[in-house]
């Protein structure tokens, strides 16, 4: 998943992580252009998940 069709449909995805992972705020969750590997890896931190298996469960959102 590349940074446009993450950004495309951002919102959509974050209400459904939020869902998935009670524990993902606002601020886990927030894009800004050019910081997604930042997001990532706070992403990574937080859930204890790499970053293959975050993609992989953002793709099948």
């Amino acid at each position: 998943m590349n940074t446009q069709e993450l950004k495309g449909n951002w919102e959509e995805q974050k209400g459904k992580l939020k869902q998935k992972f009670a524990a993902l705020t606002d601020n886990d969750l927030l894009f800004v252009e050019g910081k997604k590997d930042e997001m990532m890896g706070k992403l990574q931190i937080k859930l204890g998940k790499s970053k293959e298996e975050l993609l992989k469960i953002i793709e099948k959102l």
